[in-house]
């Protein structure tokens, strides 16, 4: 299937009471903690952000993600933009 940018792997964000959150098209996990997580997936750079986060379930074969705590935010890093030092590149520094 194509998508823009590209042949990239379907993605998908679930999130159920702000307790629970489940993505596809997970590429990679770039860092974590309890307070963030950082990763890599089909549409560009997302960051999740909240507090007691815990990965219950990665399967980078399959591309998804499950996170289980307190979820705060989650945002796209635009790509194009990861030059000029957005959030993201503040996370990595």
């Amino acid at each position: 299937m194509a998508y823009e940018g590209g042949l990239s792997a379907p993605h998908h964000v679930v999130i159920e009471e702000r307790k629970s959150l489940t993505v596809s098209g997970v590429e990679d996990v770039e860092r974590f903690d309890e307070n963030t997580i950082v990763l890599s997936t089909s549409k560009g750079p997302m960051v999740v952000a909240g507090e007691n986060l815990h990965i219950e379930k990665l399967s980078l074969d399959g591309g998804d993600l499950k996170v289980e705590g307190d979820i705060d935010a989650v945002t796209y890093e635009d790509e194009a933009a990861g030059g000029r030092g957005g959030f993201l590149a503040r996370l990595l520094r």
